[in-house]
């Protein structure tokens, strides 16, 4: 296997992780003077997608052309073929002209709605749910939805991706396009296995999206997604994935990797912006809450399988690192 191809396969190990789990949910239809706000995910996480950690919001534009800005930040401009995403969970506002803001109540109207999705939303007039005129067709329609996963122990992507991520229509976002259509008919009139498709395509969707932010990430760029593509890095952290059980040292990543072990700790914590040490730790971590969640094996072997001689030391660490032992973490998860 190619470096290149232990990178992209280090993306796909970390996305299964973290339980990536999708669901989309509401059409949005705008009409002359519109705004939608969406609170915090935290504050709906339960509603939308229950037993989440962490929620990501994104919406696609199918037609028309609208606004969209986290609250207090510049907007951004979308038009038909857009992708807007929202990685760190924060409020923020769609509407039809930039600098708008929905009444006090409408995130609280969106809260419960959520809670018999899918629904559809009608904007109009600064309003909700206003219905369009007999023949009369919306300026503005939107595709919106639910992504969600584990922050805990240890997501390195969620905490690499901006607060806001801007796709612009093009052609080889165009499937994606025609899969948010089909899933807007889909969500409005659910069919044996609709749910089912619903999760797989907003999970599609994001994978892609992030796939080709990493694609379009400047050459200076740092963070855990620009250390996929670095060819040093890069393979450091592969190898580490790998094998979390083996007892990595920095030179013998160093080594791995073709670089001394002080220019390989330079790198690695500038681009990475922790240790390689530090890194493997809460990659262990990560890697043994997945055991634990997905396995039926004994602690004492998950933490060998991690990297650690005794039980008691994996137990240690792992409450340190999410506040509950292996045996509460594996009850919660339900295995």
């Amino acid at each position: 296997m190619t470096a290149s191809a232990m990178n992209h396969d280090l993306l796909s190990g970390v996305l299964r992780s973290v339980r990536l789990r999708g669901a989309l949910y509401f059409h949005v239809s705008g009409k002359r003077d519109w705004v939608a706000e969406a609170p915090p995910s935290r504050d709906i996480a339960a509603a939308v997608l229950p037993g989440s950690e962490h929620v990501i919001e994104f919406h696609a534009v199918t037609s028309g052309e609208c606004w969209a800005a986290t609250i207090g930040a510049a907007p951004v401009r979308l038009r038909a073929g857009d992708l807007v995403l929202f990685p760190q969970g924060d409020p923020h506002v769609i509407s039809s002209a930039p600098g708008m803001r929905a009444p006090a109540d409408q995130a609280g109207y969106f809260a419960r709605q959520s809670q018999r999705l899918p629904f559809v939303l009608h904007l109009g007039a600064h309003q909700t749910c206003i219905a369009h005129a007999a023949g009369e067709s919306p300026d503005t329609t939107l595709v919106c939805g639910f992504l969600g996963c584990d922050l805990r122990p240890f997501n390195p992507l969620v905490a690499a991706l901006p607060r806001m991520m801007h796709l612009p229509s093009s052609s080889e976002w165009n499937w994606g396009l025609q899969c948010m259509r089909q899933a807007a008919v889909e969500a409005s009139d659910l069919q044996p296995g609709g749910n089912a498709m619903l999760e797989r395509l907003s999970e599609m969707l994001f994978i892609d999206a992030v796939r080709q932010y990493l694609g379009k990430l400047p050459e200076e760029s740092s963070g855990w997604l620009a250390g996929l593509r670095d060819r040093f890095v890069g393979r450091a952290l592969a190898l580490m994935h790998a094998d979390p059980a083996e007892a990595w040292t920095v030179a013998e990543l160093g080594r791995q990797v073709g670089l001394s072990r002080s220019a390989f700790h330079e790198r690695f914590a500038d681009m990475i912006g922790q240790t390689p040490m530090h890194y493997l730790a809460h990659w262990r971590m990560q890697a043994g809450a997945a055991l634990l969640r997905d396995t039926t094996a004994t602690v004492a072997t998950v933490a060998r399988e991690v990297g650690y001689e005794s039980e008691a030391s994996f137990s240690r660490a792992f409450k340190r690192c999410v506040g509950k032992s292996p045996t509460a973490w594996r009850r919660q998860a339900g295995n």
